[in-house]
């Protein structure tokens, strides 16, 4: 099996060969593409490493060449981040000008994201369909996840979304029941990043109202939202929740403390020494800093079920299909899904209270008209999306954030 893994260079990528060492995925050849060769050596030299201690035979083959890469490949896992930290850094500061959250995949930082992401991430996906294997798979990490897969899976391509969140809540709570992951479903719904959960359920017997009742401060405490707002929902939501449920909170924090991009930067400088250095060969401390817990798990998990190991419903970004009849059927939605038949189908969601499907249904109104302005372009399509966003609304505050937006990220949208 021929793997390429296109944002090869990112500091994520030695946690995903720690996860292929402890599986039985039959990987022949791990191809890493990517087009910073500075980022590139280290991180493929520290593959090398990894497998060889792990005893593991695939072969690590490092590229700045994106058809090289994917040349015949079974799957192709983006996870690339256009522009840098750098861009980051200005997603998570422009927005406060304009008294909003900054952040990469919410608001209208993640808006920036998706607009300067989706016409590179549809290039590369024409170079997978014109060179992987015809039934290759593109699963797609980058953020915006969930615009990203719809622009993929509108264009016809063969995609899924995947995301840490799901896989993140499962391994948590397994560990506070005291049970196997496997043995924790989700009731897990919503869009990426826009997620709750609904139930947790082992042996038949939802879980969750015991959970809420006994260890509702630290349920509370880990997404960092009151715990009455968890208490009256009866649910977990998301971390990402914080931007809409306690907007003025995180953007008190934002203004008063250094950016993420900012740590990362700073975090990445480190592995990427590590990576370097020729003794290194485990796993380093400073990756858990970096994020992406469980990333490469539920990678290894999605390729495994894909090729058609029986298990457990994967959380993944897919057509909504009706599963959320509010929703139009081509829209994206992260839920609960199983792989046969050559595709995924979503499983059955019992029907959401008001206040969700009413949130859900808004964010996903300005995810259709931002992927819109991702691939056609246009100031007017801009101020369309940036007004439906829920975090932004009032028509003077879009103008404004169109022209900041526009002005930080020209050099990255040919038509501005």
């Amino acid at each position: 099996m021929k793997l390429a893994i296109v944002g090869g260079g990112s500091t994520y990528t030695p946690e995903l060969i720690d996860g292929f060492t402890r599986t039985g995925l039959p990987l022949g050849e791990v191809h890493l593409v990517d087009p910073n060769p500075d980022r590139l050596g280290p991180v493929a030299a520290m593959a090398r490493r990894m497998l060889a201690r792990a005893g593991h035979p695939a072969r690590v083959v490092p590229t700045t060449d994106l058809v090289a890469g994917v040349e015949d490949a079974d799957a192709v896992l983006l996870q690339l981040r256009v522009g840098g930290q750098d861009t980051r850094r200005q997603d998570e500061t422009w927005p406060h000008e304009e008294h909003c959250i900054g952040q990469e995949t919410t608001g209208p930082g993640g808006f920036a994201k998706a607009l300067r992401t989706v016409p590179v991430v549809l290039e590369i996906a024409e170079v997978v369909r014109q060179h992987a294997l015809p039934d290759a798979w593109i699963v797609d990490f980058t953020n915006p996840v969930g615009i990203v897969t719809r622009a993929l899976l509108q264009a016809g391509h063969r995609a899924v979304g995947l995301c840490n969140v799901a896989i993140g809540f499962q391994r948590r709570f397994a560990a506070a029941l005291g049970v196997l992951p496997d043995e924790v479903s989700l009731g897990h719904v919503g869009l990426n990043h826009l997620t709750w959960e609904r139930s947790v359920t082992v042996d038949g017997t939802d879980r969750l109202p015991g959970m809420l009742a006994e260890h509702l401060g630290d349920l509370a405490e880990e997404v960092e939202l009151a715990p009455a707002l968890l208490a009256q929902l009866g649910m977990v939501p998301s971390y990402y929740l914080r931007y809409y449920y306690a907007h003025d909170e995180v953007l008190a924090e934002q203004l008063r403390e250094p950016t993420r991009a900012e740590a990362v930067k700073a975090i990445e400088d480190e592995l990427l020494a590590l990576y370097a250095d020729p003794a290194v060969a485990t796993l380093p401390e400073a990756l858990e800093r970096r994020g992406g817990a469980f990333y490469s798990e539920a990678a290894v998990e999605l390729l495994d079920a894909m090729r058609g190991t029986p298990g457990p419903a994967r959380v993944v970004n897919l057509r909504n299909d009706g599963t959320l009849p509010f929703l139009p059927d081509d829209h994206v939605i992260e839920v609960p899904a199983r792989f046969g038949d050559g595709r995924f189908v979503a499983e059955p969601v019992a029907p959401l209270p008001d206040d969700l499907a009413g949130l859900i249904a808004a964010v996903a109104g300005y995810e259709r008209l931002a992927l819109d302005a991702a691939v056609h372009g246009g100031r007017d399509r801009v101020l369309r999306a940036m007004r439906a966003h829920p975090l932004v609304l009032q028509h003077d505050r879009a103008e404004r954030l169109t022209d900041l937006l526009l002005a930080e990220n020209a050099r990255f949208l040919p038509w501005a």
